[in-house]
C-alpha cells in the first residue's frame, strides 16, 4: 500500500506541477480545526475507502457503494472535486432539466448536478486545504447517492430544504464510509 501512494502522489505531482509554476497556492484559512489536507492526506482517505483506488482519467478512481467516481486536485488552484458520470447530456429532457435545477436547490445539499463534456454527472467541489476528512467522506456519500436517485428522489442525503427524499440509503451509506475511514 505505501507503494500506490507513494505512486499516486507522484502522478499527482506531475500533474500538478504545470499548474503550481503559474501560481502559488492561497494559505490556508486559519480556522483552528486539523491541518490542512494536503493531496497524501487525501489519497490515504481514498485508499481507506477503497484499498483497489488507483490512477483514472489525470485523477483518482475509486468505487463506492458499487458507484465509481473519479476525484481530481488542484494543490496549486486549492480545489478538489469529485464526480460520477450519471447519463448523456444530449437526451435530458426539459423535465429532467428542471428537476436536476431544483434538486441543486433543495436536495442535493453538497452535491451538485453538472453538465460538463456532453454528460450529466453528479459532483462534490471542495477547497483542498480546508476539506476535514469527515467533509470529504460526507462529500463522497452525498455524490454517489445524487448519482443514484436520478431519475427518482433527485436527493443527496438525509436532509433537505423542505423535506428529505432519502434519509435512509444516506445514514447507511455514510455509517459505512466513517466505519472504513475513522482511522483519519
Amino acid at each position: 500500500m505505501p507503494h500506490v501512494l507513494t505512486s499516486l502522489v507522484l502522478i499527482l505531482s506531475l500533474l500538478a506541477a504545470p499548474l503550481a509554476a503559474q501560481a502559488p497556492a492561497p494559505p490556508p484559512a486559519d480556522t483552528g480545526r486539523a491541518a490542512p489536507m494536503t493531496p497524501e492526506r487525501l489519497i490515504g482517505i481514498l485508499l481507506r475507502l477503497d484499498p483497489e483506488a488507483g490512477p483514472s482519467s489525470g485523477g483518482i478512481g475509486l468505487t463506492i457503494a458499487d458507484v465509481p467516481l473519479v476525484v481530481f486536485m488542484d494543490p496549486a488552484a486549492n480545489r478538489m472535486r469529485a464526480v460520477v458520470p450519471i447519463a448523456s447530456a444530449e437526451g435530458l429532457q426539459a423535465d429532467d432539466m428542471r428537476r436536476v435545477l431544483q434538486a441543486n436547490f433543495d436536495t442535493a445539499l453538497d452535491a451538485r448536478y453538472a453538465i460538463a463534456q456532453g454528460r450529466l454527472w453528479s459532483t462534490y467541489i471542495h477547497p483542498l486545504a480546508e476539506l476535514q476528512p469527515r467533509q470529504l467522506i460526507s462529500g463522497l456519500a452525498q455524490t454517489v447517492i445524487l448519482a443514484q436517485t436520478y431519475g427518482t428522489a433527485y436527493a443527496s442525503g438525509s436532509v433537505a430544504f423542505g423535506g428529505g427524499d432519502s434519509p435512509e440509503r444516506f445514514r447507511e451509506l455514510m455509517d459505512e464510509l466513517l466505519e472504513r475511514g475513522d482511522a483519519l
